[in-house]
């Protein structure tokens, strides 16, 4: 069979390769192994060692070169440059990669090595010394043995004496008896054992001796009956012959006695243990090293020296977090809690300060860390006096509302602005900037004049530079107009007076003059250091004037900004536009704002994709003193917040997050406290549920949302408080619906409109929808939804007064009063009030009204009559009965 398989050996290998294809670029290479088995089989396999590709030769490669320009292009010299070049970096980035890869490994290496090492020298000389104290210890008793033997005197023993006949006066011992042979011995073995004589060794029968021989000591060992001489003894002479070598009985070629069960193990050999089965040199080493590094860690774990670790802590951490920063076992934290009194679990957070001890017990260094620190360097660094170059001032125009302020800065920027204000008066900030004749150029900005813009109108005095109050000169003083000079005093900004519509024949500009003074507002005119100019939009009168005395009071200021610095500012107005999606008119303070700069503005982030200027115009770059309107944010940003440039999207992202959490977070209290404590809880609900109103508000601007939110908040009273559920920009959708429905809403739409599936679902659901463009009329509406909801109230009516002429004591009935009416009327069931000497005594109702007798409904003035009180009987004569009753009347 082996032969036939060495004859296929010879064969060509099967293959799907043609017969004439060069072996190029091989990926396997192939080769013939035999294979033994038992029973003398042996067997030809074909093996594959597979190896990686390498270049092909230049054959090949010029054959696979000339396929690829046949089918594609050849690549140009500046690709082959850009891919070199990419190779070069990516292979460098491998290299240092590798080679950091490397020393990390070579010093913890060195750190373990060292450590082992210090350890092993240490058990070394503990070792080394504790045999010194054993030797010395051993010797000092050998000694001291050696001297007690030497100091007993030995006794003389006679050794006893071998015989067969006793001795007397000897001790006798007997010989030991011989072994007896067994009969078949004695019959048929010859008295003395043959000795043959011992074959001729020649050189190719020596290994085969050998074999044998180990063969026999193998046999002898599976015995186990004694050692060999024992076997020695008990054999005899007769059977320590040479034994014969035994004939291979198969007639295999090289198979010996006792080759093929040399290995094997026998049940005789696995009960007594003598399977002569050793472990190999691999496994023996394997074991050792186990044991040595098993030796090491030991050592390493009760001689280590202590880490000192960094351990970062935030505002607030959990157990298991802080576990793992300081590498300590969890156990072991809850024990040093629980001895501070601190009760905690693993998942359980703790404060910053009961961490601190914790980690301070531990041994090891503490950071706080808080989660504002994350904008931490977002200002950038102070410019210097070198960087700063003039800057456009920026002008808020503030006052009561219908006072001119639009129609004044319409005649400024030459265009009709105030044509796309509903109802006349402006609904949020409009920046713009105006360049003069000069070449000088203003940025405007316009808030809103209705007390419910409060908020924004403080924005706009946050950051302006100069305050351009328009008083009408028809009008005067009004309460919007003082708290625009509160407004104005409190950002610490120079102010200007100007006193519109001088064209109409009732105008008295010394009346507003007068009128300023009562609030310390003393024009140059009157010997002040306040600019008043008379204006007139309408006719464009005295614009000139005015716009000087903005540049003048400008370069007063002296206006400065960096322009070379990453962009900072604030926030006009946001919105949420249908086709661009969220809008910003930010207003640039410092640094210049450019097309893919990445923002962060409040709580949102993004990267700038377009900005748009006053007049619609796409720019690509923003300076300081610049309104523009920026597209790209992640959601709308609260009116009034700052926006600065960073410098990744990672940084941008980050911020924005801990923002909104800290947003959110300010949410959730806010609602906390508006539920009040426990005792306020059961105090309305002992009084009765308090009757609310729900509303959802969804404005075109963030700021006319937050001037609505406050509007109404400010209806409520203590029997009726109005929820406001969301104040948000944008249209209304199925979710706002849904919320609406969920909490019985009513949903106000400002300059906003509903999408056709939320107007379906609220028309299916019952949900009003109030759309408005004035604010005057949302307030309104609100306030009569409040006055529905009140309960209505109760008032008294007088109805007169009897006098008690005499007290009458009826049996089963009580006391009876005999009165007479002096004023008014006097109703059976009303309300009465006992009146003695002035002061009320008694007040309660009418039980009975008699007149002769005969129950009566009423009785008129000038008549007498009998008066019956429920549960009170205490009457005198003289007393005053005041008659009353109460009528419901709709709040």
């Amino acid at each position: 069979m082996s032969e036939g398989k060495d004859q296929d050996q010879g064969k060509g290998r099967l293959s799907l390769r043609p017969a004439g294809r060069p072996e190029v670029g091989r990926t396997v290479d192939a080769g013939s192994v035999r294979q033994s088995f038992s029973h003398g089989r042996s067997k030809v396999v074909q093996v594959e060692v597979r190896k990686k590709r390498g270049p092909s030769p230049a054959g090949a490669g010029g054959r696979s070169g000339g396929s690829r320009a046949g089918g594609g292009r050849t690549l140009t010299a500046a690709e082959l440059a850009m891919r070199q070049r990419v190779l070069q970096e990516q292979k460098k980035e491998a290299e240092d990669a590798e080679r950091r890869d490397a020393e990390r490994r070579e010093a913890e290496k060195i750190r373990i090595l060292s450590a082992a090492e210090e350890a092993r020298r240490k058990e070394e000389e503990d070792k080394r010394l504790a045999e010194e104290r054993a030797a010395e210890e051993a010797a000092a008793s050998d000694a001291e043995r050696k001297a007690r033997i030497d100091a007993i005197k030995p006794i003389e023993v006679k050794a006893p004496v071998v015989s067969a006949v006793p001795i007397p006066g000897e001790v006798t011992l007997a010989p030991p008896a011989g072994r007896l042979r067994p009969l078949a011995e004695r019959a048929i073995m010859p008295a003395k054992p043959l000795k043959p004589a011992a074959p001729a060794r020649t050189p190719a029968a020596a290994p085969a001796t050998e074999k044998d021989v180990s063969a026999a000591q193998t046999l002898r060992l599976r015995s186990g009956r004694g050692t060999e001489g024992e076997e020695e003894q008990r054999r005899g002479p007769a059977r320590n012959k040479a034994v014969p070598p035994r004939k291979n009985s198969s007639g295999r070629k090289g198979d010996t006695g006792g080759g093929r069960r040399a290995g094997r193990i026998d049940v005789q050999a696995a009960i007594e243990g003598d399977d002569d089965k050793t472990r190999s040199l691999a496994s023996v080493r394997r074991q050792r090293e186990r044991e040595r590094r098993q030796a090491e860690l030991e050592r390493l774990r009760s001689d280590q020296v202590k880490v000192v670790r960094d351990v970062i802590l935030p505002e607030t951490i959990t157990v298991q977090e802080l576990a793992n920063r300081m590498a300590a076992r969890q156990g072991e934290v809850i024990k040093a809690l629980m001895k501070m009194g601190v009760m905690a679990t693993v998942t359980q957070s703790i404060d910053a300060d009961t961490a601190e001890l914790v980690v301070e017990e531990f041994g090891h260094r503490v950071r706080r860390v808080s989660e504002a620190d994350v904008e931490l360097g977002i200002e950038g660094v102070e410019d210097t006096t070198e960087d700063m170059l003039p800057r456009p001032p920026v002008v808020t125009i503030m006052g009561h509302v219908d006072h001119g302020k639009t129609s004044l800065l319409d005649a400024l920027r030459t265009t009709d602005v105030a044509a796309g204000e509903a109802g006349g008066i402006t609904q949020h900030i409009g920046a713009y900037q105006v360049t003069l004749e000069s070449g000088a150029k203003i940025t405007f900005l316009d808030t809103p004049g209705h007390e419910a813009f409060t908020a924004m109108r403080a924005r706009g005095a946050s950051i302006t530079d100069v305050v351009v109050l328009v008083v009408a000169a028809d009008d005067g003083v009004m309460p919007q107009t003082i708290e625009a000079i509160k407004h104005a005093k409190a950002a610490n900004v120079p102010m200007i007076i100007a006193i519109n519509k001088m064209d109409k024949p009732g105008a008295k500009p010394d009346r507003v003059r007068q009128d300023l003074l009562q609030h310390e507002i003393v024009v140059e005119s009157m010997g002040g250091d306040v600019m008043d100019i008379e204006v007139s939009a309408r006719q464009r009168m005295g614009l000139d004037k005015l716009e000087e005395g903005i540049l003048l009071q400008a370069e007063i200021l002296e206006l400065q900004a960096n322009p070379d610095r990453a962009a900072e500012g604030a926030v006009i107005e946001s919105r949420l536009d249908r086709g661009r999606g969220s809008v910003a008119s930010v207003l640039v303070q410092k640094g210049t704002l450019r097309k893919g700069d990445i923002v962060v503005a409040g709580a949102e982030w993004g990267r700038v994709r377009a900005l748009v200027d006053d007049r619609g115009r796409q720019v690509e770059v923003a300076g300081p003193s610049m309104p523009v309107e920026i597209l790209g944010l992640s959601g709308v940003p609260a009116a009034g917040a700052p926006f600065v440039v960073v410098e990744n999207e990672n940084r941008a992202r980050e911020i924005s997050e801990f923002r909104q959490r800290k947003l959110k977070e300010h949410q959730v209290a806010g609602q906390a406290a508006a539920r009040g404590t426990l005792d306020q809880m059961l105090a309305r609900i002992q009084a009765g549920v308090q009757k609310e109103v729900s509303v959802l508000i969804k404005a075109d601007v963030q700021g006319s949302a937050e001037a609505l939110q406050t509007t109404v908040l400010k209806l409520a009273n203590e029997e009726v408080g109005v929820r406001v559920l969301n104040a948000s920009v944008g249209q209304i959708t199925e979710s706002d619906v849904q919320l609406a429905k969920a909490s019985d809403a009513v949903i106000v739409a400002f300059n906003v409109r509903a999408t056709s599936q939320a107007r379906l679902l609220a028309q299916r659901e019952g949900v009003d929808i109030h759309y408005y463009s004035i604010i005057y009329q949302v307030a309104d509406d609100v306030e009569l939804l409040v006055r529905g909801k009140m309960a209505p109230k109760h008032r008294e009516k007088f109805l007169g007064y009897a006098e008690i002429r005499k007290v009458f004591e009826i049996s089963k009935v009580g006391k009876v009063a005999g009165c007479f009416v002096t004023d008014g009327v006097v109703k059976r069931g009303c309300g009465v009030r006992l009146l003695r000497d002035g002061v009320v005594i008694h007040e309660g109702d009418l039980s009975q009204l008699k007149r002769f007798k005969d129950d009566q409904k009423e009785v008129t003035k000038g008549y007498e009559c009998g008066l019956s009180f429920a549960g009170y009987n205490d009457l005198r004569e003289g007393d005053v009965v005041e008659c009353f009753e109460s009528e419901l009347i709709p709040a």
